[in-house]
């Protein structure tokens, strides 16, 4: 089931996020201080691809909320905010509900990725 929900979840915004992430980590991985943070980003793409079947877990501490203040203010809003808008519309149907609900797990994630773990169900 999961496999359908993935395939059908790139016609309905997850290419668009996933590639959000790519890019996101390509432009951090530009200098050697932010290959860490880029290389999370690549890690946070391929949840953005194929978000059913995982669950994001989230642990971390100081150097991880720093890191996500950091992120907040550099990349973290915009791509909360494409995908809560594709969230938004998706849920505007029934069908659309469940893939809604997974662009509001990454919308989550895109504000705080550093110390959350992606975990198979």
């Amino acid at each position: 089931m999961s496999l359908l929900g993935n395939l059908l979840w790139l016609i309905c915004g997850g290419l668009v996020s996933g590639i959000g992430w790519l890019a996101a980590g390509a432009l951090w991985c530009v200098t050697v201080a932010g290959i860490p943070i880029g290389m999370q980003c690549l890690k946070l793409a391929r949840l953005s691809f194929v978000p059913f079947g995982k669950e994001v877990v989230y642990e971390g501490g100081a150097v991880s909320f720093l890191v996500n203040v950091i992120w907040f203010l550099v990349s973290g809003i915009e791509l909360a905010l494409v995908n809560f808008i594709f969230g938004v519309l998706l849920c505007a149907t029934v069908i659309g509900l469940p893939f809604g609900m997974q662009c509001f797990k990454i919308a989550k994630l895109a504000l705080a990725p550093f110390g959350a773990q992606v975990e198979r169900k």
